[in-house]
């Protein structure tokens, strides 16, 4: 990976060329600064998630985790990040630009709720796109767009977030974070709409269009050692009018909770 040392004077022009170049392709995971050894680890997780469509069960589910780092590379779980340059501005601000991919478990099958009667299956997918990270002292602030590359909605996502991370101590991490998450008409139709053939009575033909999400959360991480470590992912996102007034839908609120292990090698 390479590091550029910038003044202040080169910043802005630098900084469009290394956003115009970046803002090809693939989402993400936390980024953190590269070490020069490579470091993986092995563990599980716990999550539980809810989604705001009507009559739907909560979802719980184990999932095995595998980390992995190096200077070029991070893959943690269903998230994996290239990275491609930092941006040294000075000796407390860095700009990273990466590319992310990431597998979504939107979506649902008929059988999960009694409102999807007669409407086809809508698939989880893999995405795909590119992340700029500003990180300073004070707080953290990314940039991220993603393209559904599995071809199943054909949609499109940018995150816009702001994140801050508390030391307590030798072993505590807590970081919170708000992200403003906008989704466009093809992947809120896709999710969120019912199709004219799967219209009926009591469920209205509904054309999704582009939306605009609020999400807060906080990661907390605990190292025992420098193996051990436990990690809990909170998430709450507010979903915009466009989601809210889909027929399929009777929460205003979607939530999840993940919680893990890892040993790290």
């Amino acid at each position: 990976m390479h590091v550029l040392r910038l003044t202040v004077s080169t910043i802005p022009s630098v900084i469009l060329l290394a956003v115009a170049s970046s803002a090809i392709a693939a989402q993400a995971a936390e980024a953190q600064t590269a070490e020069a050894s490579s470091s993986w680890g092995m563990g599980v997780g716990a999550i539980s998630s809810q989604q705001p469509y009507s009559g739907i069960d909560r979802d719980n589910k184990a999932i095995p985790l595998i980390y992995f780092e190096n200077e070029y590379l991070r893959v943690f779980g269903p998230n994996a990040e290239v990275k491609l340059a930092q941006l040294e501005i000075n000796d407390t601000q860095q700009i990273d630009f990466s590319l992310v991919g990431q597998y979504d478990f939107s979506g649902y099958d008929v059988d999960d709720s009694r409102v999807f009667d007669g409407m086809s299956d809508r698939k989880s997918g893999f995405w795909a796109g590119a992340k700029v990270q500003w990180r300073t002292d004070w707080v953290d602030m990314h940039a991220e767009w993603l393209a559904d590359v599995s071809g199943n909605s054909d949609g499109e996502r940018f995150n816009l977030g702001l994140e801050r991370t508390w030391r307590l101590g030798d072993h505590i991490t807590l970081t919170p974070h708000v992200t403003a998450m906008w989704q466009d008409q093809k992947y809120v139709d896709y999710y969120f709409g019912v199709r004219d053939s799967e219209a009926r009575i009591d469920r209205a033909a509904y054309d999704g269009k582009s939306a605009l999400n609020t999400e807060l959360g906080v990661r907390g991480n605990y190292m025992f050692d420098q193996h051990h470590s436990v990690f809990l992912d909170l998430k709450a996102t507010s979903l915009a009018s466009e989601i809210k007034d889909s027929p399929l839908v009777d929460r205003s609120t979607e939530n999840s909770t993940l919680f893990g292990y890892l040993y790290r090698f």
